[in-house]
């Protein structure tokens, strides 16, 4: 296994990679792996992980089940991770959105049942928010940023706000807010001559002010859960920078519910820290095709599968 540990940081998956089944393989292949999934049943208080390896599609894909589904999956592979590999700890840690809280359970900030019942709130109250106040959100392709602020600015009135929600990576950005403002936003970013702009089929619409109606639940919650010291930095989505301290853990993802994930500015901040191996912990690997538009000289592995950590011990 010729992994440098120096040079190499673990990013966590959010919404848009679960699948059903995701994390089965693994439970079978590694003990560790099937205690994290044992103790996310008895913690949540049923069997969640059916949800997980039997579906349906609708109640995997219900943002109540996803987020936690999400962790769980990232948290199983990490600790199994650890067990193979105890003296081999990355440079750096980071997730994309909902996969920030994957992260900083994984440098120890929160314990994995502290962070699966905050993980659980989160998706309880983001499915809240989207009842209460129901929005939109739409990929745009071939824009850059500054470009799209501004379609999103013009769009945008006093009542209905539109903004950026993710910058992916160059040319794949998603926009969220106010059903009418994303469909405006949508003919601004055309007319501006975006390759394609396409709204998501959800009502949530997440990273955007319309999650201001549970703001004040999400930080209560926040504020509850204990948090301890971050053993390995963590690369925050609000600013693109490390998270130091537990308050500043805390800052970012309350400041997240309603800010945009900068996943292509975290990017660039670890490669330019001397990040050049990416390994992608949980489900699938939306992370690396993203990371591979961003850095395409950096190495991308994916850790969720027994079949991905036979190809790890045989480098």
């Amino acid at each position: 296994m010729n992994l440098d540990p120096t040079t190499t940081a673990f990013v966590f998956p959010g919404q848009g990679s679960q699948a059903v089944g995701m994390g089965r393989e693994l439970a079978l292949a590694y003990p560790a792996a099937k205690q994290v999934f044992d103790e996310a049943d008895e913690i949540l208080g049923f069997p969640f992980s059916g949800i997980m390896w039997d579906g349906p599609d609708a109640d995997l894909n219900d943002t109540v089940n996803t987020q936690p589904a999400l962790y769980i999956h990232s948290l199983a592979a990490y600790r199994a991770f650890s067990r193979l590999y105890p003296d081999l700890q990355p440079a750096a840690l980071a997730g994309h959105s909902l996969g920030e809280l994957s992260a900083l359970a994984a440098c120890g900030a929160l314990t994995f049942a502290d962070g699966l019942r905050l993980v659980r709130v989160r998706g309880e109250l983001m499915k809240r928010a989207g009842e209460l106040a129901p929005g939109g959100m739409a990929a745009i392709l071939g824009l850059d940023i500054p470009t799209l602020d501004k379609v999103c600015a013009e769009a945008s009135t006093e009542a209905e706000i539109v903004q950026v929600a993710n910058d992916n990576c160059p040319g794949q950005v998603v926009i969220s807010g106010a059903k009418s403002a994303v469909d405006r936003a949508i003919a601004g970013a055309k007319a501006a001559g975006a390759k394609r702009a396409l709204p998501l089929a959800v009502s949530i619409a997440a990273h955007s002010p319309l999650m201001d109606s549970i703001q004040a639940d999400w930080n209560a919650a926040v504020d509850a859960a204990p948090f301890g010291e971050l053993h390995i930095p963590v690369i925050g989505n609000v600013h693109a920078a490390p998270l130091t301290s537990p308050d500043e853990a805390r800052a970012d993802i309350k400041s997240q519910m309603q800010s945009r994930v900068r996943w292509t500015d975290s990017v660039r901040f670890m490669t330019g820290q001397g990040i050049r191996t990416f390994a992608e912990v949980g489900t699938g690997s939306v992370l690396g095709g993203l990371i591979k538009r961003i850095s395409p000289e950096a190495a991308h592995r994916t850790l969720g599968s027994p079949q991905d950590f036979t190809a790890l011990e045989s480098q």
